[in-house]
């Protein structure tokens, strides 16, 4: 059997196992995506999935600001 048959030519999905819409930009805080998305990686071309794997760092700011944690408890 040849491995070559297994092989695929696919981007790897940037899921980090860490799902949680963040509730204001409405993006996974673990991979940046939207909910769209990921519903959609699967069926994406690569060309799809690369422009969106390259968009993903500039979206890291919208979802940077803490909203909690002993911080927020000290100041308030």
């Amino acid at each position: 059997m040849s491995d070559e048959i297994w092989k695929r030519d696919e981007i790897d999905s940037p899921c980090v196992k860490l799902c949680v819409v963040h509730p204001e930009a409405r993006l996974c805080i673990g991979c940046l995506r939207s909910i769209d998305e990921i519903t959609m990686w699967s069926r994406m071309p690569p060309e799809t999935r690369r422009t969106i794997m390259a968009e993903l760092p500039a979206r890291a700011p919208l979802i940077a600001k803490r909203r909690g944690g002993r911080a927020a408890r000290l100041q308030g």
